[in-house]
Parts: structure tokens; C-alpha cells; sequence
């Protein structure tokens, strides 16, 4: 088993849930986060008076999936999620040792 974690505009959010909606994908996790990368934030100006914005909002998007498919959802995600511009974001690839299914005690690919 991979987990995938994708570090994300908030507006690109629909595409995504429309790219990995797929009987393979059984659950996701969508967190509202907030960071900044090689940009290190940006200023904006509110009623004449400058801001700095040191942190940006993100969502975080969270799969575990079985590692046949791991290639497959990476290509996915960055067809979808590329446009050429700083702060597309970022995926994250790790190897997951087990899961549980708390509920009937399953361990893993069957508790995905």
C-alpha cells in the first residue's frame, strides 16, 4: 500500500475529486492547511494599507491505495493539477507497512 498526499490550490479541488473518482479509490481525507513553498507568501494591499501573507491556504488531499495504482493516480492528479505557474503544489509519495479497519479489525489492502 502507497499513501499520496497532494498539497493543492483550494480551487483545484473539484478537478481533483472528478480525476480520482474511481471504484479503486475507496476513501480520501480533504484537509484545509495552510504553508507556503519557494514563494514565501506574497503582500496584498487592504484600504490602502499593505499586508504581508507569509502563509497561504492549501488543501491537503490524503490516499492510501494499493501500489499497482500509485503510477496511474500520480499521472492523473498531474495532468489535472498542472498549469505551468508557481504554487500548483506538490505530491508526496510514501509506503504504508498496514492498515486497520477499526470496525471489524481487517489489516491491509482489505481495510482500504
Amino acid at each position: 500500500m502507497t499513501k499520496i498526499d497532494a498539497i493543492i490550490r483550494p480551487s483545484s479541488l473539484d478537478d481533483v475529486l472528478q480525476v480520482i473518482d474511481h471504484e479503486w479509490i475507496t476513501g480520501i481525507t480533504v484537509s484545509e492547511v495552510k504553508g507556503y513553498g519557494r514563494q514565501k507568501g506574497h503582500h496584498e494591499i487592504y484600504r490602502g494599507a499593505e499586508y504581508a501573507i507569509d502563509m497561504n491556504p492549501k488543501v491537503k488531499i490524503e490516499l492510501v491505495v494499493p501500489s499497482p495504482l500509485v503510477p496511474r493516480i500520480l499521472h492523473l492528479l498531474e495532468r489535472c493539477l498542472k498549469t505551468g505557474r508557481i504554487g500548483d503544489g506538490k505530491l508526496f509519495v510514501a509506503a504504508i507497512d498496514d492498515a486497520v479497519r477499526i470496525r471489524t479489525g481487517e489489516h491491509g489492502e482489505a481495510a482500504l
